[in-house]
């Protein structure tokens, strides 16, 4: 609870200064009891603005918005890209391709966690294609490191359409070994895309580590709030409700936990399991993973690559793909190699 105070009136003091000024004025002129409304309007107000606040950071650490490591700190071959979303932003992208037969070899999409940027995983990014032998396309959503925007639901949702929509015009990899990778919140972000119809036959297999069953639920568990059980959903402006579409997911699905998790209980691994549509699912619980190091336990890639060895092919014909937005989408893309 003082965490989340402190965040708000650091961050919106300027905000939370005016309602309470503006709710001095309006007991002044019009009493008690509509000063009391005016301050509960505009305090619910300022609640649903800091969800954001509460649940993306871009800036921490506090340079993470202006300094992103690049790939070849850690030798790896790869191409810095941007693509504009059909929002007009400009999304920033690691490709990082293997040296020999990269054609050949299966393609992960990367998406990351709710702080930092997309460089501050490249070790782990790193040991995929080291361990894995694998291609990473890496995703920075808007709002976070060199991308352009800020960070919301659906932002999050269009920004991991625009990547696979990317990737899926590239005739330098094999379209039908395409990976979908989320950790915490990345993994709702995965969750969403191999959920939906129009893409879910076009993903190889889903791979989500420490994730939630959705935000509403984490707001439970983290604020122990019993009034929370009666909060009406669209009083969460941030919902992510990957329990739900879940069961949507035909796709191959490994669902992954650290056993040691304090922030997302394992216990929403296993519901996620249960709930997911895939005949092909598998759960994996690594012992002694906490929620930020799982990746570092002795099991991680092994249990990865035992998964995906067994992740039956898509057919080789994935039929037409493109509409015109995906055509604009080409036009707009923007490669550097290095």
């Amino acid at each position: 609870m003082y965490h989340i105070l402190r965040v708000i009136l650091y961050r919106l003091w300027v905000v939370s200064t005016l309602t309470l000024f503006s709710s001095v004025l309006v007991f002044w002129f019009y009493g008690f009891f509509t000063a009391i409304a005016a301050f509960i309007l505009g305090i619910s107000g300022i609640m649903y603005t800091a969800q954001d606040l509460l649940l993306y950071y871009p800036n921490d650490p506090p340079d993470s918005r202006i300094f992103v490591f690049q790939p070849s700190s850690y030798k790896l071959p790869y191409e810095s890209i941007k693509i504009k979303n059909k929002d007009g932003f400009k999304i920033h992208m690691f490709l990082i391709k293997q040296a020999n037969n990269s054609n050949h070899r299966p393609t992960m999409i990367f998406f990351h966690g709710n702080a930092g940027n997309m460089g501050q995983r490249l070790l782990n990014a790193s040991g995929f294609y080291h361990k894995l032998n694998i291609n990473i396309l890496m995703v920075e959503y808007r709002g976070y490191g060199l991308s352009e925007g800020s960070p919301s639901e659906r932002g999050l949702y269009v920004d991991a359409l625009s990547a696979l929509d990317y990737l899926m015009q590239r005739t330098d990899i094999d379209r039908t070994k395409i990976i979908v990778f989320g950790r915490s919140l990345g993994g709702a972000v995965a969750i969403d895309l191999a959920s939906r119809i129009e893409y879910r036959n076009k993903i190889w297999a889903l791979v989500v580590e420490n994730t939630f069953t959705s935000v509403p639920d984490m707001a439970q568990i983290i604020l122990k709030w019993k009034c929370l059980l009666w909060l009406p959903q669209l009083c969460h402006k941030n919902k992510y409700m990957s329990l739900k579409k879940i069961g949507s997911v035909l796709t191959p699905t490994l669902i992954m936990c650290g056993s040691n998790d304090a922030l997302v209980p394992p216990e929403m691994a296993k519901k996620l399991y249960m709930r997911c549509g895939a005949v092909c699912k598998k759960l994996v619980v690594i012992p002694g993973g906490a929620h930020d190091d799982t990746w570092t336990c002795r099991d991680y890639y092994v249990s990865i690559q035992e998964f995906l060895v067994n992740v039956p092919p898509l057919p080789d014909d994935i039929g037409p793909f493109f509409d015109n937005d995906h055509d604009s989408a080409v036009r707009h893309t923007i490669v550097h190699t290095v």
